[in-house]
């Protein structure tokens, strides 16, 4: 079958890992791969996906192939498959707008974004690049708290008539309006926020199901999580946190039965340790009631590289985001975003979402 051809914009640690993935899988076979969800989705294999455009605005990122790129600082992220073969496809200079914070400069070089000096894209010149590139897909990676960027880049995507895959926490697939503007144009979308393999979000989501079926009652709960990776140093600006703090709240409070008060539910970042680089840290703990309105509580800690952890979901997004292409479906593709997403329009039950993705994949569902 043809390659999927993609395009991403944000060179960062979760491209790094996706990248990799590509690369490092292509010495695989199915019985042998580890950490993949699926080795044939739909007739694509892992590493049948070439990246043939890429955005970003870092001036050590800028003009490289993207092969050098992903190894940049200020990327942190583990190195699984450090030989990855020149690709051909230069990172061009994007759009900054709000995409990087301004307490950053506060930071040593190697932590922090250093924008190239190199003259901004326009929307113009991002859609002639994703046109001539014959890029299928998008890929948004912008940092946490980039509304703007993100937006920009939607819309490029819209103009350019390439799908849409929004990995970041702002609401683009699940806001109406932007959702209307891909159904009308017949352009599949899948977002918003990656929910990681095995990651914080899915394994809250999965105890608090537990709670539910088990007559439990969840009277109390917080998620706390610490990192040294950008995004985390990105979150100490609290008023970028709006969108992410929702995206995580409403991921566990979709499952949770009754609706918890926002005072006994608390989830989100709590803290940038830097000697942590990609590794995330989840302190979780859960309070309830059982038979007799006998107290109980859970607490874990959670230990996961990051971007590795979200590459792992993205490698099957991307896939069933072409086999919509192939298929001529265009909009919000409901069953992929509802169980590769934080923040899908509709939310499911992860055993819901994960048996409608896969009546999608089998073609037995169109969206």
């Amino acid at each position: 079958m043809d390659k999927i051809k993609i395009a991403i914009a944000g060179i960062g640690n979760c491209a790094s890992s996706l990248i990799q993935g590509i690369e490092y899988y292509k010495k695989k076979n199915e019985e042998d791969a580890i950490g993949l969800m699926h080795w044939d989705l739909g007739g694509y294999k892992p590493f049948d996906i070439d990246v043939v455009a890429a955005f970003d605005v870092d001036k050590r990122k800028v003009g490289k192939d993207i092969s050098e790129a992903i190894f940049a600082p200020p990327n942190c992220t583990a190195v699984f498959c450090p030989e990855i073969p020149p690709t051909g496809t230069i990172v061009k200079m994007g759009c900054i707008l709000d995409g990087v914070s301004e307490h950053m400069v506060d930071y040593s070089d190697n932590r922090r974004f250093i924008p190239s000096s190199d003259k901004e894209s326009d929307k113009e010149q991002v859609v002639k690049e994703l046109q001539d590139s014959g890029a299928e897909i998008l890929l948004n990676y912008m940092p946490v708290g980039s509304e703007e960027a993100t937006r920009f880049y939607a819309e490029c995507a819209l103009e350019a008539g390439v799908a849409f895959i929004n990995n970041m926490p702002v609401f683009i697939v699940s806001n109406p309006e932007w959702a209307a503007k891909f159904e009308e144009k017949g352009i599949p979308i899948i977002g918003d926020d990656i929910k990681a393999q095995l990651g914080a979000t899915i394994t809250h989501r999965t105890l608090a199901d537990l709670f539910r079926k088990r007559g439990v009652k969840l009277e109390r709960t917080y998620q706390l999580n610490t990192g040294g990776n950008t995004d985390f140093l990105n979150m100490l600006n609290r008023n970028r946190l709006a969108s992410k703090k929702e995206s995580k709240t409403e991921a566990v409070q979709s499952v949770v039965g009754q609706r918890m008060d926002d005072d006994n539910i608390h989830v989100g970042p709590s803290d940038y340790v830097p000697w942590q680089n990609d590794n995330k840290l989840c302190f979780l703990r859960m309070e309830g009631k059982l038979f007799g309105d006998v107290p109980m509580n859970i607490e874990l800690r959670l230990s996961v590289e990051d971007s590795p952890n979200s590459a792992g979901v993205v490698i099957d997004a991307v896939r069933c985001c072409k086999l919509a292409l192939d298929r001529g479906i265009g909009g919000i593709l409901y069953s992929p975003s509802s169980y590769f997403m934080k923040h899908p329009p509709k939310q499911f039950t992860d055993d819901e979402a994960h048996a409608m993705t896969d009546a999608f994949i089998k073609g037995e569902r169109d969206n």
